[in-house]
């Protein structure tokens, strides 16, 4: 039921040397969610709505709706129409109305771009400092702290009922919609039943479906209104119909869970709710940059080695300033682009960022556009701008070879996460190289 299950759907993550899903339009957010699959630790595949022209946000690539047409374009498909047919049963079986149903699919069309979008995800890839600067580019922190001043009283009102800093809250909006500007403008019930007939993941996108069809009988919104993403990605943060149904909040009262109108109140209120559902802890920041001393394990870097900052301080990893970082909670390291660049602390509400959008350079993004936001300044360290991000069949071969070697990467997928990380580490001690668990174009080079 949560928004990370869509995103998996939605979008790929990969994590190449670097390497992670453009952003919308010339800036923004990256996406994906695998279920079972490894989960890329510095690359996404991006997923929803793109950026508005402004010269802003998320690493880019999210492919840009207004190119596909109508439904009432689209040609008539006799397979997708036997299979509305037999859905239908499905549907009304799990609780939907004939009426409700009817008039949902009144106009459904089976969309091939829908399905070349879904299979062509995985070649979207850009490094996590491009990313970043397109996630958290000036124009995007222009725009956010003058959607906190517009917005200052309701986002008061929705921090103190859910506990969920509004810097956090505006950041995720910014990323999905760009500030409401990018909601998408395609059918859900259109792109939702294309995947469902045709997808790589038609049970899933069949349950969304479904949830959709509720969430219309329920009178939030109509079949006309309620539209986002190629991928079923819904309104100002992008929600998918399940998590919508689980977490959606009615904040302004009147009667519905409106997340797709200009109004952005309740989408707004449905994110903080989201997060808190998973265990936001307010006050506690997501990550703080840090510096690392010379001669550093960097076997240290790794998700399951957590210690509090002042444990770590011990070790000579200290805030960019030179003092210790606050003991906010328990710490791991965290390199996104190896020893070559930014080193972080990150903390709990890392990993809630992460069950909005699995990707790193997601949460990264998130977390440092709602810190700018915030007033604080861009990341101090220098990203190793001179490298790039692997290809996806440059990915399949570092497996491949990995696993030739010896470092088992439990199959070749292209998405570099935990296993393949740790297959990376060991062949770089194996060679003698800093063991950051980071799978660069150097390390393929090392391999070949």
């Amino acid at each position: 039921m949560d928004l990370q299950v869509i995103r998996g759907a939605i979008a790929s993550v990969f994590l190449c040397s670097g390497a992670v899903a453009a952003p919308l339009d010339s800036e923004v957010r990256p996406a994906q969610r695998p279920e079972n699959t490894e989960v890329s630790r510095a690359a996404v595949t991006l997923v929803t709505t793109p950026e508005a022209p402004q010269v802003s946000v998320r690493p880019e690539v999210r492919p840009k709706d207004a190119v596909m047409p109508p439904a009432a374009m689209l040609a008539p498909h006799p397979g997708f129409d036997a299979w509305v047919r037999g859905f239908r049963s499905r549907a009304l079986g799990a609780g939907v109305s004939g009426a409700v149903f009817d008039r949902a699919f009144r106009t459904a069309r089976y969309d091939p771009e829908v399905i070349r979008r879904d299979s062509n995800q995985a070649e979207f890839t850009k490094s996590i400092w491009d990313y970043l600067d397109s996630a958290a580019s000036e124009t995007r922190v222009t725009n956010g702290r003058a959607a906190l001043r517009d917005n200052t009283a309701t986002l008061a009102r929705i921090e103190a009922k859910f506990g969920v800093d509004k810097e956090i809250v505006l950041a995720i909006w910014g990323m999905e919609s760009a500030y409401g500007t990018h909601r998408g403008s395609l059918s859900i019930v259109n792109s939702l039943a294309t995947l469902a007939y045709d997808g790589r993941r038609g049970a899933f996108f069949e349950q969304q479906l479904i949830a959709a069809l509720k969430i219309l009988q329920n009178g939030d919104t109509t079949p006309e209104t309620m539209t986002g993403s190629w991928a079923g990605a819904m309104g100002h943060t992008q929600f998918i119909p399940t998590s919508y149904e689980a977490l959606a909040v009615d904040f302004d009262g009147d009667g519905r869970r409106d997340i797709w109108s200009d109004d952005p109140t309740d989408a707004l209120a449905s994110t903080a709710a989201y997060l808190a559902r998973y265990g936001w802890v307010k006050g506690m920041p997501w990550g703080v940059e840090v510096q690392l001393p010379k001669g550093f394990d960097y076997s240290d870097a790794a998700r399951d080695v957590v210690k509090l900052p002042s444990d770590w301080a011990r070790q000579g990893v200290v805030g960019m300033d030179g003092a210790p970082v606050r003991d906010h909670g328990t710490a791991s390291v965290w390199l996104p682009a190896g020893a070559g660049g930014a080193a972080f602390l990150i903390f709990k509400n890392f990993s809630v960022i992460a069950r909005y959008n699995a990707a790193d350079a997601y949460v990264l993004g998130v977390g440092h556009l709602g810190d700018r936001i915030r007033g604080k300044g861009p990341i101090k360290a220098e990203w190793p701008r001179a490298d790039r991000a692997l290809s996806f069949a440059e990915r399949q071969e570092m497996q491949r070879l990995l696993t030739a070697r010896g470092f088992d990467t439990k199959g070749v997928d292209g998405r570099v996460g935990p296993l393949t990380i740790k297959a990376v580490r060991g062949f770089q001690r194996s060679v003698g190289m800093a063991p950051d668990g980071y799978a660069s174009l150097n390390v393929l080079t090392r391999l070949r």
